[in-house]
């Protein structure tokens, strides 16, 4: 496994590139970055190797470009009720990916929230380009098929 050095030497650039979609700002991508490993180092005895490295550390990412976002702007109160169905789909979505199986699971975030290619994806995981687009593709239908069951099951309620 790699230590946290190792880890900032192969996903540095991945990171930062994942930041600089997400905010398109260089200045800010960086400091996300430098926050995001910092945060990854001082929790890496946390890591539990549920998925890779760089899975993890683009959800760490994530999460500092949601912080400094809602930091810099506030929520709007007029449209409370289409944040709230908002939330309801996402925590579907969310709920319903934590029970993906893997790879699945995996290679759906990282095309998704890393934004990585299947080229990249295949890579990781020593597989074709072939396997990775239609390992994301079955991953999307597992999960919309998954989500259907959660609106039948609340329609049932």
């Amino acid at each position: 496994m790699l230590d946290a050095e190792e880890a900032y030497q192969q996903y540095r650039d991945m990171v930062y590139g994942y930041l600089i979609r997400l905010c398109r700002d260089r200045d800010l991508a960086e400091e996300l970055t430098q926050e995001t490993f910092y945060q990854a180092m001082k929790n890496w005895k946390r890591y539990e190797g549920k998925s890779s490295v760089g899975t993890w550390l683009c959800a760490i990412a994530r999460n500092q470009f949601l912080r400094v976002m809602r930091k810099q702007s506030p929520l709007p109160l007029d449209n409370v009720p289409e944040m709230v169905a908002e939330h309801s789909l996402a925590l579907s979505a969310h709920q319903a990916l934590h029970r993906l199986p893997e790879p699945y699971r995996e290679v759906f975030t990282l095309k998704t929230f890393c934004e990585l290619s299947s080229k990249e994806i295949a890579a990781l995981f020593g597989k074709s380009e072939s396997w990775a687009r239609v390992t994301v593709y079955r991953a999307k239908q597992m999960l919309l098929d998954a989500m259907k069951g959660d609106e039948t099951h609340e329609e049932r309620l």
